[in-house]
């Protein structure tokens, strides 16, 4: 019988931040708690050797060259951490990949007051008919200009981040204001 080594505590905590990402993103509108809150669990599950990644929030830039990634502009990058949005302009920039290769459409991660602020009514693959949804503290016509964007299947994928408390928004996700 061979042994499997343990992972770290580091690695663990990086497992469960990715096993949560993963769960928000295939059940959008859906809150799921992370291991710990705010953005660098994010960085340290999603980020490697081989990402680019843009961050508004200079506090975050340490964590990111630490996990090894490479910084890089809002329009280069793959991971786009875009703190509390109060303005849509960033999203103007943000890689939407192309049709041949729409997968090379960024993540990006807001803060967001979830619970509260505006009634969206979310629809498409992961949802069984509609979910309704409060999401708060984002730039004014952020939800138009996201729709404005996409063109599915190219678009950005979207997580929505509330202390340790997450919802994933594929580029596949129907948001309607209500």
């Amino acid at each position: 019988m061979q042994a499997v080594p343990a992972p770290s505590p580091m690695e663990a905590h990086a497992n469960a931040t990715f096993d949560a990402l993963l769960w928000a993103l295939s059940r959008p509108g859906t809150v799921r708690g992370l291991p710990s809150p705010g953005e660098v669990p994010i960085i340290r599950a999603l980020l490697d050797r081989e990402c680019r990644a843009y961050a508004a929030d200079p506090v975050l830039v340490p964590e990111i060259l630490r996990v090894g990634a490479e910084l890089a502009e809002v329009e280069a990058a793959d991971h786009v951490f875009l703190g509390a949005l109060r303005e849509p302009g960033p999203l103007m920039a943000v890689r939407l990949g192309s049709d041949l290769y729409p997968d090379d459409g960024a993540t990006v991660v807001l803060r967001a007051q979830i619970g509260h602020g505006a009634r969206l009514r979310l629809s498409g693959p992961g949802i069984e008919g509609a979910t309704d949804i409060s999401i708060g503290g984002l730039a004014d016509g952020f939800w138009h200009q996201r729709q404005a964007l996409l063109r599915y299947p190219m678009g950005f994928d979207l997580f929505l981040l509330d202390g340790a408390a997450v919802i994933g928004v594929p580029r596949s996700t129907h948001v309607e204001v209500l």
